[in-house]
């Protein structure tokens, strides 16, 4: 398996190379597992994990984090890094965020915290970010289908994994930028939004949410929403709504139902040919 170095993407078509001003910011890890988080990305970058016997096809990965950070261990390499042992290639993307404020951790990071609980103002972000991640979404999905015949790679073998506010990335790459056609299209507790549409063709969709999600009504009812939207259009779609995990699970394991979604997931890419045994 090899992690490469972030590969910077193009913004309204001009390329920002990565820099001492402009990289994100590091959070400590946090807990669970002293997962490492960052925040302030500017510059919308993937960073491939290949593995050692790619099958062909591969995955953008867009972690979680309410659009103000991104959980780039749980929700990003680690999940890449398991994906890899059967043979699929990811790109973790690291998408455009909301500012906060620069410098030390907890520098003016607490009246950015509370913000985060207040729907007013999390429904304006979500409103802002849904176009920015979709162009960092296509732009991605550009790159990957660039890069994949050197890495061996089928570029029409290209699909989108998503974590909550990455799940909304994912969901709004799919469903907004035609361009990006992911073949098929992973979203855990996703945020969707009333009126969503996938494209046609329908690319297979892959649902996943706890029913003691701690955000409540705004996720079991994204990923209701993204359901039945798939199913009125005719598409493949397969959910899991595990009793228990709460929010954010990623691929840690915590002693909850939510622990085997990864086994879920791979079975449910095995059946499809997307990932090959490992």
């Amino acid at each position: 398996m090899r992690i490469l170095d972030p590969i910077p993407l193009p913004v309204d078509g001009t390329l920002t190379p990565l820099s001492e001003g402009n990289a994100p910011e590091l959070e400590p890890g946090g807990e669970p597992h002293n997962q490492l988080r960052i925040r302030n990305v500017t510059v919308p970058t993937i960073t491939p994990v290949l593995p050692d016997n790619p099958c062909g096809s591969s995955v953008i990965i867009a972690p979680g984090g309410g659009w103000h950070k991104l959980s780039v261990e749980s929700e990003g390499t680690w999940v890449a890094e398991a994906l890899a042992e059967r043979g699929v290639a990811s790109f973790v993307l690291h998408y455009r965020l909301e500012p906060t404020p620069r410098g030390d951790y907890g520098a003016g990071w607490s009246a950015t915290e509370a913000s985060l609980a207040d729907p007013t103002y999390m429904d304006a972000v979500a409103s802002r970010a849904r176009s920015r991640g979709a162009d960092d979404g296509a732009a991605a999905f550009a790159r990957v289908r660039e890069l994949a015949p050197g890495l061996g790679l089928d570029p029409d073998r290209v699909g989108i994994l998503g974590f909550s506010a990455g799940g909304h990335t994912a969901l709004a790459t799919t469903c907004d930028r035609p361009e990006a056609r992911p073949s098929f299209v992973g979203a855990i507790y996703p945020v969707a939004w009333e009126g969503i549409t996938p494209p046609d063709p329908v690319p297979p969709l892959f649902l996943v949410w706890a029913t003691d999600d701690g955000l409540g009504r705004s996720i079991v009812d994204s990923s209701l929403v993204t359901y039945r939207a798939w199913w009125a259009a005719g598409g493949v779609a397969e959910a899991h709504a595990y009793a228990t995990g709460g929010h954010g699970f990623g691929s840690p394991k915590y002693g909850t139902e939510s622990d085997r979604w990864m086994d879920d997931l791979v079975i449910w890419m095995e059946r499809r040919g997307i990932s090959a045994r490992a």
